[in-house]
């Protein structure tokens, strides 16, 4: 098998993937309504099932594009790995934390800091992945110096990574308005999803650009949208409040920027 199928096949796994995570998300509404806790983990073992996948391409094409020198895909394979290994508590969603491991019950009159990023289009990405913003920083930031700082990239290496996506993702924004609001710094969230569109798109460009087939059902019709019609602003946040009354369902409250 050449090298060049190699990574087709690694193309058209994590476009089954992320075809496998929409699916997911549709049905959860209807499943949510019956079971809770099969509905949330669908959607998260789906959304980590993307991420080996995204892996397993950086893993068989890192000569075709620079995975680390892109804040978005650096991020994505970081969140990967941290989630593979999982030996530390980091990482659980906001829909696990309010409803399986916690208990929206336990949070009423809470509020939580959303943060996402922009797409460029104007249209919305109805999916989301909110992950603690504390999080990431207790495994990519050195200077946190949490327990469960990632082991395997250390010294000059991890704070240039930390740098990178902390300036390239515009993550300062996010802790000042969750400063200047006292949010506590385990209720704010990033959502992983835009993130995630963006380091797909880069990656297929430079996939279709280097003569790599999308082969499949899947491959083929996700490589017009990420390659040519999808694109997220990486430099600009939009933040909501979610905000839990104790009454009806959740609110989610878009915040002025």
């Amino acid at each position: 098998m050449s090298e060049k199928s190699i990574i087709e096949g690694a193309v058209s796994n994590l476009a089954n993937t992320m075809r496998i995570c929409v699916e997911a998300n549709w049905r959860f509404s209807e499943i949510f309504k019956v079971d809770r806790e099969e509905a949330i983990d669908n959607i998260d073992r789906a959304f980590e099932m993307k991420l080996e996948a995204f892996h397993t391409l950086y893993d068989v094409s890192k000569d075709v594009f620079p995975y680390f020198e892109h804040a978005d895909t650096a991020l994505l394979i970081a969140v990967r790995n941290a989630i593979h290994h999982r030996n530390h508590p980091l990482f659980r969603t906001l829909n696990h934390r309010l409803h399986i491991q916690d208990g929206a019950e336990g949070w009423l009159g809470a509020s939580f800091l959303l943060a996402n990023h922009h797409t460029l289009h104007g249209g919305n990405i109805r999916m989301s992945h909110y992950l603690r913003l504390d999080d990431l920083d207790a495994r990519l930031d050195p200077s946190v110096a949490s327990p469960y700082l990632d082991s395997f990239i250390k010294g000059a290496k991890a704070q240039q990574r930390s740098e990178l996506i902390n300036k390239r993702l515009s993550l300062q924004i996010v802790r000042t308005r969750a400063s200047q609001e006292r949010y506590p710094d385990d209720h704010v969230y990033l959502d992983l999803m835009p993130i995630a569109v963006s380091a797909v798109c880069k990656v297929f460009k430079a996939m279709a650009k280097a003569g790599i087939e999308f082969k499949g059902f899947d491959a083929s019709t996700y490589v017009t949208p990420f390659t040519s019609e999808l694109a997220v602003d990486i430099n600009h946040l939009e933040f909501k409040r979610l905000w839990l009354r104790g009454y009806g369902p959740l609110d989610l409250i878009p915040i002025p920027v």
